[in-house]
């Protein structure tokens, strides 16, 4: 029985989509996302991180239990599952939950209608994320909801895409559309969507909202694969097993297999989670998967505890720990569902659904994982189960974190949480209670981040009826992931507690002797702050027990055990009485006020983004979606890890393999120029040419049968470097400067100094003198990452697709890489999966070596980067260094302000010497008196950087408010009255932009300012806040309001509008659609425009226009897509064509009218061929010299809350107005505003791009890099597009929408200084001391949680109960 046979070979069964696939050779490395990318049509499951960070490659997974005859579903992440464990399993991938073909599901098209889809590229797995839900939530006995929704809760269907990432749209319309299938959510709440218009009834709404059926929610698993359903299978193909043994002699003799072929190399597999974490090279020659077995898969309740087998999933192991059973006490209960709500925060749904208990404690045993389930199960006394060989024994789970790593041949059987429970003393009257509480600290309060450090906390304590103390009986306190090699047991503080009555005195001498015990190891990363953090958790624990007694005898007798009054109890009351939002981890809300217009119609209309369906079934096709050519192979770069040394050679590791490999081009091969991107700002070499300048740089790029093989190949590549007789390398701006290192600013592109500064200076009644600033970068986190696929065609010619917001800039630079003329080469971009500014210059090297190779090798390549090369070599947004000396007058107002910047641009100019132009618009948006300026742009031994969403002028927004807080603090004034005093009026805006601003009546920024205070309340809330401050403790709260004027260029841009013979319209324009829907104003403009002709049928004209993709032959002079304008040029450029067409057409129709009454579109268009009229147009759009450049203005107001005891930052409102001038549409302005506005939260409070010392990215995934998700966006978030009325010089009135909010985001950076201000204040007054300036000091960008705490203080806890000893 134990036996496992060799001989027989069984075949892969499953479905996808209902479709069946047997395979009988597989490869056990092969993930399900290889198989349905390469092997299947199915191509809305997107790759973006590879390390189920993301959600973009969810499936939902569909088992059948034959013998329950029950299916289950759940989601899980298909760049993790190994294809084979899918065996006997359906797969549903966004194709299979709706499409164009057979009718989109309801998810998908409110996905449309709520305008949740911009670029696209994460939505198909935002609906299935979704779409699981609902199968899941319809499944339960609830009672039946509303015909329309389901039996989601409005909880669960935001909870359901927590997991997943979006860069585009700030996540709120996504919520909405989510929330609209909940039971209980109120259509009020629902946000601007295309449905219903505000003020219609509940009833009307639900009319229009696509219709969903609850009771045909579940998937639909195949008859056919029911009866194909096997205990396990033995999977053998060329030199791979896979096995699925069925019992523990089956797998005892497995291991014992292994070991006698020389330890075969052997992987032990559940859900291939741990390869998210721990990437592999190893390539393994047996796969055991043990989720067949039993014994690993049981889950056994007793009056003793609950035993978990190893290979049950966390999910399971959740839904096990929750569910109500007849053995357990009351408090035992509560120590189970606690465990499980922490549980809950490990990863994200779609990893706990796979990720098992097992694989998770021994990757913390075996390879020091920073577990959250080792920290908690460490603190309740759990047991587990070992065999070794024949030998099974048990341990205490801290005995197996101290052991040495396990054997290959242990395996983790099973964990036994024991279930405890208090006694009660009848001869003392003593009660006795069991508290329990988890804590983690992580950048996100959902979960999907590893912890600063976590921990959790099991004490019994008494509460005599004769005494006003508590006594702490024992204690168990297990602290984790702190920079040690495994979760720990803090003996010395359970030994000083054990037995202690609980006083100020007793806590503090406790704490003392934990900060010599939580000492993380040398290289951790913010070690006093993770020390601090076990401090803030254990005070939280145990101070509401200190000198409390009637509080928790009043909770203990109501049953109440859940210690919420751990953090100050008014916090609750405060909210309801000041109508603040509540503190739940997640509910989102807000209101978009828009102003629709008809008088372009249907230009100014809301109407949903063109292709927002099919990208929400997956039918869009993004480059790396295009089916491979034959013969088609794929390549990987090799890129530098050193930041200045000559390449001597290239080799490979030994003894690993280079299957597939078939070439290595370098700069050896390029026929034409050594160049990567060419533009006029400077050129780039594709491949270092001996030198390699910076860590990072592309040295080689290796081609290989698959993109797998070709990556494998790059890892394992092994650089030979000499450094001798170089100079070092220069890593900072500072050595830059001592090196006079740096890039020329061609003259037409320096800005101008404005005023006298010190003639400004010497008015000022203060100064600040030389006070420093420093700003890191940022990385685009586009969800595609860079891609590209050349093919070879005929007569020496070659077609490039490209992911490239700048096509015209790739076909020069291939033709002049391969030494062919223009008219050779062709680029063709259809849709880009985020761009940012990172897929303009940066994307060019990709589509270049892809075509060199191309050409090379007489072959097809393509390339689809990992996301660890992309961040490495992709450079982002501008550090900087600066220096400023402003003076000012006793009431705020600056009289002078100069600026000394150095800007690190890297080893390549790229775009950077344009960066100092950019930001001097932002850095005018105050009048400063006089304004004095030297930017430097530093050429380093870095990865160039590039342009990033709003390029010089997000970090210009964060330097000015620096100013303008810094001169507040000083003065010891308002922020907000500084800012007030210091907006400019209409003659000041004059002086600094001079023609730019326009017209007195276009200032609108001082009505959006006051507008705003009124409609944000800003006022009334600036004094609750205060009362709030008095109140609390532990919890401080800020708010700030900023303006924003934003200066943007308009570029020339072409256009083509053909109009074909059945009347449909086809339309080219220089933009490249990115996701910030150009393509719908276009296809708007255009129908607006070619109505003018003023015929029959001209009102639908919309439904009969196309936008095709981007073609560098086709369409010349494309230009780049970037800085918010491409869309009202090419809307002016697609203008421009039909004003010629309508003048055409209109003879024609004027002739025919004389012979009919009237005449509809189609028989205009037919007559027009038949007449030969030239229907197609061509335009450039050449805007004038005086309206070129044109100022944005808005303003936002920000209020955020942070915890004093971890540096947690929540940001509690956003209210933000905005000019849109008259919008081309507002649907699309609205997602572009809010998603700017929360890149731009992620740039200021969450996302860090560090690098070593060589100046090599070391965060480099979703690991360890933090983009906003949509448990950090505000909780609250409103937004009103202001319709400023006619701005004659601009495209029907419009204003550009893409960029400016994006600098509106450091009002959170803002208010939460000044809620660190309150939080010094306060101790100050506990030290009674004067040593710690409450009012000025610098908050870093980002603001992260260590950042925050730090300026709050890392002892405040130690401070405050030494005050309140000295009271005593």
């Amino acid at each position: 029985m134990g036996e496992v046979t060799e001989t027989r070979k069984d075949s892969l069964v499953f479905a996808v989509n209902g479709q069946r696939f047997e395979l009988s050779n597989v490869d056990p490395s092969t993930t399900l996302i290889e198989f349905l990318r390469y092997q299947t049509p199915f191509k809305s499951v997107k790759l973006s991180c590879g390390e189920g960070g993301c959600g973009s490659c969810v499936v939902l997974l569909s088992k059948y239990d034959p013998v329950l005859d029950q299916v289950e579903d759940f989601t899980v992440s298909s760049c993790l599952t190994l294809l084979c464990s899918v065996n006997g399993c359906s797969i549903t991938t966004a194709e299979g939950v709706g499409n164009s073909k057979d009718g989109f599901h309801a998810i998908q098209e409110r996905f449309a209608g709520f305008h949740a889809s911009q670029c696209g590229f994460c939505t198909p797995g935002m609906c299935v994320s979704l779409f699981s839900a609902l199968v899941s939530a319809d499944k339960t006995n609830r009672p039946e909801p509303r015909p329309g929704f389901s039996k989601l809760t409005v909880a669960e269907a935001e909870k359901a895409i927590s997991g997943n990432l979006c860069r585009c749209t700030g996540y709120r319309p996504i919520a909405d559309a989510c929330k609209s299938f909940a039971a209980d959510v109120d259509m009020e709440d629902l946000g601007f969507n295309s449905f219903w218009k505000k003020g219609e009834s509940d009833e009307v709404k639900l009319s229009r909202l696509p219709s969903y059926n609850h009771t045909n929610a579940s998937s639909k698993f195949p008859e056919f694969l029911k009866k194909e359903i096997k205990a396990s299978a033995t999977l053998v193909s060329e030199g791979y097993r896979w096995y699925s043994p069925v019992s523990l002699e089956q797998l005892q003799s497995l291991l014992q297999m292994s070991e006698d072929n020389d330890g075969t190399s052997i992987k032990i597999v559940v859900g291939n989670t741990g390869t998210g974490y721990f990437k592999e090279l190893l390539c393994y020659e047996s796969y055991i998967d043990l989720k067949y077995i039993p014994e690993l898969s049981i889950i056994r309740k007793d009056q003793i505890g609950i035993e978990i087998g190893a290979a049950v999933t966390i999910s399971k192991a959740i839904k096990a720990l929750k569910e109500e059973n007849e053995y357990e006490f009351h408090q035992g209960k509560i120590v189970f569902k606690k465990i499980a709500d922490h549980m809950e925060k490990i990863a994200s749904a779609f990893i706990r659904n796979s990720g098992s208990v097992g694989g998770n404690l021994v990757m913390a045993q075996r390879k020091q994982f920073p577990s959250d389930l080792a920290t908690i199960l460490l603190s309740v006394g759990t047991l587990v189960n070992i065999m070794t060989g024949q030998k099974v024994e048990q341990l205490s789970l801290e005995e197996l974190l101290e052991m040495p790593p396990l054997h290959s041949r242990s395996v983790l059987l099973s964990i036994k949480i024991p279930c405890r429970e208090s006694t009660k003393d009848i001869s003392s009257a003593t009660d006795t209670n069991l508290v329990f509480e988890t804590y983690r600290a992580a950048p996100r309060p959902m979960g999907n981040a590893l912890p600063y450090l976590n921990a959790a906390f099991l004490a019994e304590v008494s509460l005599c009826s004769n005494s006003t103390r508590v006594t702490l009986n024992n204690c168990q306190l297990a602290f984790g992931a702190f920079g040690t090699k495994h979760s720990i047991r803090a003996r010395k503080i359970e030994e000083f507690l054990t037995g202690k009555l609980l006083t100020v005195g007793v806590l503090y001498e406790a704490i003392k002797l934990l900060e010599t015990t939580i000492i993380p190891e040398d290289g951790t990363s913010n070690p006093a702050y993770r020390s601090s953090l076990a401090v803030g958790f254990l005070f939280e624990f145990l101070s509401p027990l200190v000198d409390t007694p009637t509080t928790i005898s009043s909770c203990w007798l109501n049953g109440y055990n859940d210690a919420e009054w751990f953090m100050d109890s008014k916090i609750k009351q405060n909210n309801d009485q000041f109508g603040e939002i509540k503190l739940p981890t997640l509910l989102s809300s807000g209101r978009q006020v828009i102003h629709s217009s008809k008088e372009y119609h249907p230009v100014g209309e809301p109407i949903p983004k063109t292709g927002a369906a099919i990208q929400a079934s997956g039918e869009a096709v993004y480059v790396d979606d295009i089916p491979s050519p034959s013969n088609c192979l794929h390549g990987a770069f090799i890129y530098s890890t050193e930041p200045l040394a000559r390449v001597k050679g290239i080799s490979f590791k030994a003894g690993l393999s280079r299957d597939g490999v078939t070439a290595l081009i370098s700069v050896k091969d390029i026929p034409g120029e050594n160049v990567g991107c060419t533009s006029i700002l400077g050129d780039e070499p594709l491949y270092a040419d001996e030198v390699t300048q910076c860590a990072g740089d592309r040295i080689a790029f290796v081609v290989a049968d698959t993109q797998k093989q070709a990556d494998l190949a790059a890892n394992l590549a092994v650089i030979d470097y000499d450094k001798e007789n170089l100079e070092p390398p220069i890593l900072s701006v500072e050595e830059a400067v001592a090196r006079c290192s740096f890039f020329k600013v061609p003259p037409f592109l320096c800005p101008e100094q404005v005023g006298d500064f010190s003639k400004g200076l010497a008015e000022a009644d203060h100064q600040i003198l030389s006070a420093e600033l420093k700003l890191g970068s940022q990385y685009y986190f586009y969800m595609e990452t860079q891609t590209a696929l050349a093919v070879p065609d005929e007569d020496n010619c070659i077609v490039v697709y490209s992911s490239n917001q700048c096509p015209e800039f790739a076909h020069d630079t291939i033709a002049k890489c391969l030494g062919l003329p223009g008219h050779n080469v062709r680029v063709i971009t259809r849709r880009v999966g985020g761009g940012f500014g990172g897929k303009a210059i940066k994307s060019i090297p990709v589509a270049t070596a892809c075509a060199l190779a191309a050409y090379k090798l007489k072959r097809p390549v393509r390339i689809y980067l990992n996301r660890k090369t992309d961040m490495i070599m992709a450079g982002g947004r501008h550090p900087m260094k600066i220096t400023y000396t402003v003076g000012f007058k006793s009431n705020g107002k600056i009289t002078a302000l100069k600026l000394d910047i150095l800007l690190d641009a890297g080893i390549y100019s790229d775009v950077s010497v344009v960066i100092p132009q950019h930001m001097l618009g932002t850095l005018k948006k105050y009048d400063w008196g006089a304004l004095s300026f030297d930017i430097k742009v530093c050429k380093t031994n870095l990865p160039s950087r590039s342009a990033m969403r709003a390029p010089g002028e997000v970090q210009a927004a964060f330097i000015t408010e620096a100013i303008i807080e810094h001169v507040a603090s000083t003065l010891s004034i308002e922020v907000d009255s500084v800012r007030n005093i210091n907006l400019h009026t209409y003659n000041s805006l004059d002086l600094f932009y001079k023609s730019n601003a326009g017209e007195l009546l276009e200032y609108t920024l001082p009505s959006i300012w006051d507008k705003l205070a009124s409609s944000s309340s800003f006022y009334q809330r600036t004094e609750m806040i205060k009362e709030f401050n008095r109140s609390n403790k532990w919890r401080k709260r800020g708010i700030s309001r900023v303006p924003t004027v934003h200066e943007v260029l308009v570029r020339p841009t072409p256009g083509k509008v053909s109009i074909l013979k059945d009347g449909s319209i086809v339309v080219e324009v220089g933009g490249v659609e990115l996701g910030q829907g150009l393509w719908t104003k276009v296809k708007q403009m255009t129908a607006y425009a070619l109505s003018l002709v003023q015929c029959g049928g001209t009102e639908e004209l919309l439904e009969k226009v196309r936008v095709i993709q981007a073609d560098s032959l086709s369409l010349i002079q494309g230009g780049v897509t970037a800085g918010s304008t491409t869309s009202e040029s090419s809307c002016e450029a697609v203008r421009l064509c039909c004003n010629v067409l309508v003048e055409r057409l209109t003879a024609l129709k004027d002739s025919l009218l004389e012979q009919m009454r009237s005449i509809e579109w189609e028989t205009l268009i037919l007559q027009a061929y038949l007449s030969s009229v030239n229907l197609s147009a061509s335009s450039l759009f050449i805007p004038g010299i005086s309206t070129a450049t044109y100022l944005n203005y808005g303003a936002a107001v920000s209020e955020v809350e942070i915890n004093l005891l971890t540096g947690e930052t929540t940001t509690l409102r956003t209210d933000i107005t905005y000019d849109c001038g008259q919008s081309l549409n507002p649907a699309v302005d609205l997602g572009q505003i809010e998603g700017a506005y929360v890149q731009g939260l992620g740039f200021f409070m969450l996302e860090e791009y560090p690098t070593n010392s060589d100046g090599l990215v070391i965060a480099n995934g979703t690991w360890s890099y933090k983009i906003p998700t949509v448990d950090t966006i505000p909780k609250q978030f409103n937004v009103e597009i202001l319709n400023s009325g006619h701005h004659q010089n601009r495209v029907l009135s419009s204003k550009a929408s893409g960029e400016p909010p994006l600098t509106l985001a450091v009002s959170v950076h803002c208010a939460t200084r000044a809620a660190i201000r309150e939080a010094r204040k306060q101790l100050v007054s506990w030290s009674g001391q004067n040593e710690l300036s409450e009012s000025t000091f610098h908050l870093e960008v980002p603001a992260t949680m260590p950042a925050v705490k730090e300026l709050c203080g890392l002892d405040s806890i130690q401070t405050f109960l030494r005050w309140t000893m000295r009271k005593k």
